[in-house]
């Protein structure tokens, strides 16, 4: 179990579906001096070259897994576990204990009333628990499929298909205690996310 409370930081979840602009939020939450740990650069780090993770991907699923540069090719690999539930097993089998104890060590260098763990699965993997307080983004999905198009260059079915895969926009803000709406620009969240700052400041201290 990961000890959340090493330094007596809470830690609060902040989570969206993919578009859903959890990295530009977390970085308005930093202004007002709030850290964050993102999952998604964790699973990143444990992927890289040296890491035992990387080996143990490459002896399940083949070295073309692989780029020339000895990186993993994550395009290859979504492809080959996204539309297999058991294959996606297999590899989360391998990450998510990697992961897992990646985020205790950056949870016990966390200072400060809270910290925020950004996580694009919070609810799906269960590691709300983790967490005193959750924050969903809430953004139409329509928005998503066009800034996720523009931004990785995928096509809307590849989108769509990832989407799919995640909870709706409604059933992931029925399970946050906060929702933050993020249709309009980088001004209009950022008061939004103040908004929040302010309310967690008060249940917290």
């Amino acid at each position: 179990m990961i000890d959340t409370n090493a330094n007596n930081t809470k830690l609060i979840g902040l989570t969206g579906g993919i578009g859903s602009g959890k990295s530009t939020a977390a970085k308005l939450f930093q202004e007002h001096h709030v850290q964050y740990i993102d999952v998604d650069d964790l699973a990143r780090e444990v992927v890289q070259p040296g890491e035992a993770c990387l080996q143990q991907i490459v002896d399940h699923f083949g070295p073309h897994v692989l780029l020339d540069n000895g990186e993993l090719n994550r395009a290859a690999l979504r492809e080959m576990v996204f539309s297999k539930p058991e294959q996606r097993k297999t590899l989360e089998a391998i990450t998510h204990p990697a992961i897992r104890q990646r985020l205790a060590e950056r949870l016990s260098e966390m200072t400060g009333l809270y910290a925020l763990l950004v996580h694009p699965l919070l609810f799906e993997t269960g590691q709300n628990s983790l967490c005193d307080y959750t924050i969903a983004i809430k953004v139409p999905r329509e928005l998503q499929i066009e800034r996720v198009m523009q931004r990785d260059r995928n096509s809307r079915s590849q989108v769509e298909h990832i989407l799919d895969a995640q909870l709706s926009n409604a059933e992931r803000c029925s399970k946050a205690d906060f929702i933050l709406e993020n249709t309009g620009n980088s001004a209009d969240l950022s008061v939004k996310v103040l908004h929040i700052h302010n309310k967690l400041q008060t249940l917290l201290s």
